[in-house]
């Protein structure tokens, strides 16, 4: 499974967009952007999740068992 961290980076690219344009366009500061991709892990959900609407996506609780099915 990619990494958030891969995911959003990734995608940032593939739309070509500076950390910056992107953050400004998601709504969310910059250093929730660079937090995101740099993989930190003490991050606000609902602001991934701002950054994550931009691909079509939202985080949220997975069954883990659902998984490995």
């Amino acid at each position: 499974m990619k990494q958030l961290s891969e995911f959003v980076k990734e995608r940032r690219k593939e739309v070509n967009l500076t950390q910056e344009e992107f953050a400004e366009r998601a709504g969310v500061a910059l250093t929730v952007v660079r937090k995101i991709e740099q993989g930190k892990t003490n991050l606000n959900l609902d602001k991934v999740n701002l950054v994550l609407r931009m691909f079509g996506h939202v985080l949220g609780p997975v069954n883990q068992k659902e998984l490995s099915k």
